[in-house]
Parts: structure tokens; C-alpha cells; sequence
């Protein structure tokens, strides 16, 4: 990922809070001979934060190209918006795209341990399932829940090299940066709300 220094997520702790906001990944790996293959799905970051933790149904091609040490890459896509140059102060400019993102790469390995496969998936179901709600994989006939774990191959991934972006106008003058999120505040997107939250924190004079 092209990663301009004034556009660099730099701190760890805003990269794991992003992975906390934002699990749902894009897993790409590729084999010689054969074209990248991707699957969309949601990835945990381990409470070490050494690993990310999830799972593919077993049917998936893209487990065929999967070895010992796999290198693979996981994208992690945040809000995101287009920014017109009406909202700019001059017309003297190009429409562009603000967004988040965070590339990871490392190596991913098949786990095959049942007492760890059922780990994972709870790990997975705690993380996401909100306060409010009381599901649980213990709710489930341990027969039915036997014959879902059948039926994925569960995986880590070691993380090796982290990259993270914000491209939120900070090329550009704190005047454009103002006029923007005032353009962007009167948008209903969620996209451009998030975006305009982010751009107005980098405007807050540091501590």
C-alpha cells in the first residue's frame, strides 16, 4: 500500500483499535501458476496482538492454495467517502476519495487441534456478539455444533508487517480541511459522518 508519511498510521494503538471497529477483512493469498484468490470474512486480533484469528468454510478453493507457512495479506477497509472540489475554496482543484485502511501481512496456518478450533470460535462469537445479547456456543446440541466445526477450516495468522492509512485532507490547508467537514456533516451517509469525525479530530490542537 502507497503510504504517504503525513497519511501513515503510526501508532499501534490506533491500529488495533481500528481492527476492533473494522474485523471485516479481505484474506488474499496466491500460489504460483494462479491468480490471487480472496475471501471476505471477519478476522480477531488475539489479546496478544500477535496473531488474527478466523475461519473459511471447508468447500473454499482458496484453502487448496493454503501450505505450512502461507504468506498471505489481509485488507481491512474503514469508512470512506468522495470529496468534491465545489466544498474547496477555489475550483482550482480535482475530486479525490478520503478513507481508512490498515494492510496486514503474515503467515497463516491451518489449525487442526479440536480443543483449539472451538477456542477460536468462541473467541469470535464473544467478540462480536454485543452486551445486550446472550448467545452462546454452549446453547448449542454438542452433535450440530460437532458437525459446523466439520465444516470450516480454522485458521491464525501471524502477523509479520503492519500498514495503516487515513487519508483525510491532511495535504491540504486547515481552511479546505474545515470546509469539508461542514460539507460532509450535511451528508446521511455513514461513510462521510465517520470520515468528517476523523478529519476533526486531526484538527484538535495536540495535548
Amino acid at each position: 500500500m502507497y503510504v504517504p508519511p503525513y497519511f501513515s498510521i503510526s501508532d499501534p494503538n490506533e491500529i488495533h483499535s481500528f481492527l476492533l471497529d473494522y474485523p471485516f477483512a479481505a484474506l488474499i493469498s496466491s500460489s504460483e501458476g494462479s491468480a490471487p484468490s480472496s475471501t471476505h470474512l471477519p478476522l480477531l486480533l488475539s489479546s496478544d496482538k500477535k496473531f488474527l484469528i478466523g475461519h473459511l468454510a471447508k468447500q473454499n478453493q482458496q484453502i487448496q492454495m493454503f501450505h505450512s507457512h502461507s504468506n498471505v495479506l489481509c485488507i481491512f477497509t474503514g469508512p470512506h467517502c468522495y470529496i468534491s472540489p465545489t466544498w474547496y475554496e477555489s475550483r482550482q482543484a480535482v475530486p479525490t476519495w478520503n478513507y481508512m485502511a490498515v494492510h496486514i501481512t503474515g503467515i497463516l496456518r491451518i489449525i487442526n487441534d479440536p480443543i483449539q478450533i472451538r477456542k477460536n470460535l468462541d473467541l469470535l462469537v464473544r467478540a462480536f456478539e454485543s452486551d445486550s445479547e446472550k448467545y452462546s456456543l454452549d446453547q448449542l446440541e454438542p452433535k450440530y455444533l460437532n458437525g459446523l466445526e466439520q465444516g470450516i477450516v480454522s485458521i491464525e495468522i501471524q502477523i509479520e508487517t503492519v500498514e495503516g492509512k487515513q487519508k483525510l485532507s491532511q495535504n491540504h490547508s486547515k481552511e479546505r480541511q474545515r470546509l469539508i467537514i461542514e460539507n460532509l456533516i450535511l451528508n446521511q451517509g455513514e461513510g462521510e459522518k465517520k470520515i468528517a469525525e476523523r478529519m476533526k479530530k486531526n484538527l484538535e490542537p495536540s495535548p
